[in-house]
């Protein structure tokens, strides 16, 4: 039997990092799910089931919840100004670290590739960026970024082969991006009024040209190109790209929510043409946008789903072929291209009920 493993974080009834007052869950725990893909003589067919559930003991709402690189580590962040880091190997749960810095609700956190070591980035209301590193077993804080004049919404960092870089969606409309120049400083280059409004999310590309699986001379080192995704209050994506003299310009504005922008992602690559980004909003739709063209400068969207709330988070299997998103009903669904090219919802995840219903299925696709 083949059998394909993917594995999500979900927060068991708070499932967004809305930088905005919401009604308030008082649950503490962060459930992990499997999706398991198999094919085999006796067993065919798609599950999801959960594999953990983490009792974080955190005072407020949860906010987010990120594994690291090898999955074997969990952050989280809330609005009771803490991030915790647990070991959650083998189905445990060790609280690792309690790490206090932040003087408002913790949005997001983002772990940096285990090349640079145990990195992670925070973001919180109370305007600042802080990069926590591990060493010899103790978690601390390495540096402290207080640039914005707003909330900072969201971090991501940049795909390994760039360095350490680390960008950062803020209220105040900006985009900041740190850079790591060794001996403990970070350069900083900004991106103002990137979104009227607000930004609300950013996501890096892959570094991988697209189409260089079939195209790149054996041998001949790729030509990097930094891009990035950001998605704000002005119900906009815009794709930024870094020139030849280092500074970011805007290359590409994709319009199709009626609403603010919550999240975008950008979908992993090896290497095929097609570059691929979902995008969600508070008008409760989610676009799945392509672009097949080497210049990158034609993107299409197609609406995947509209939903009846709004729609807070979308993320990409490590494959890029199944999408999760979660929402304002307390759901998330995940989503796989069929061979028609019809995005067909192939889980509906219930308040930590994993299952896969036909039922489901197809009422979902007769909503659209």
């Amino acid at each position: 039997m083949r059998e394909a493993v993917l594995t999500w974080c979900v927060l068991l009834e708070l499932l967004c990092n809305h930088p905005l007052p919401m009604s308030t869950f008082l649950k503490s725990q962060v459930r992990l799910y499997t999706y398991r893909a198999c094919a085999g003589k006796d067993e065919m067919g798609e599950m999801v089931s959960v594999i953990n559930t983490v009792d974080t003991s955190h005072e407020d709402m949860i906010h987010d919840a990120q594994m690291d690189y090898y999955g074997t580590r969990l952050a989280t962040c809330s609005s009771d100004r803490s991030v915790k880091i647990f070991d959650v190997r083998n189905g445990g749960q060790i609280l690792i670290a309690d790490l206090r810095g932040h003087e408002g609700p913790v949005w997001q956190v983002a772990w940096a590739h285990p090349m640079y070591g145990n990195i992670l980035a925070s973001c919180s209301y109370d305007r600042k960026v802080i990069i926590w590193k591990e060493e010899n077993g103790t978690w601390e804080k390495t540096h402290e970024h207080s640039g914005h004049d707003s909330s900072v919404n969201s971090v991501c960092w940049s795909p390994h082969d760039y360095g350490l870089i680390l960008a950062c969606g803020s209220s105040d409309g900006a985009i900041s991006l740190l850079t790591y120049t060794g001996e403990g400083q970070w350069e900083v280059k900004k991106i103002n009024n990137a979104h009227a409004i607000g930004c609300n999310a950013v996501s890096w590309a892959p570094a991988v040209v697209p189409g260089s699986l079939i195209d790149q001379p054996s041998g001949q080192k790729p030509n990097y190109i930094k891009k990035f995704a950001s998605g704000g209050c002005d119900n906009l994506i815009k794709l930024w790209k870094e020139e030849e003299d280092g500074q970011w310009k805007e290359e590409q504005k994709l319009e199709a929510h009626s609403d603010w922008v919550r999240d975008v992602a950008w979908a992993p690559s090896i290497g095929l043409p097609t570059s691929t980004i979902a995008s969600c909003s508070q008008d409760g739709r989610v676009f799945i946008w392509t672009c097949d063209d080497a210049s990158g400068n034609t993107w299409s969207p197609k609406l995947l789903h509209k939903f009846n709330d709004v729609v807070w988070h979308v993320s990409w299997s490590i494959t890029a072929n199944i999408l999760a998103v979660s929402g304002g009903d307390n759901k998330v669904t995940l989503w796989k291209e069929s061979v028609d090219g019809q995005w067909v919802c192939i889980s509906d995840v219930n308040k930590g009920q994993g299952s896969v219903s036909a039922s489901v299925t197809e009422g979902q696709q007769n909503e659209q």
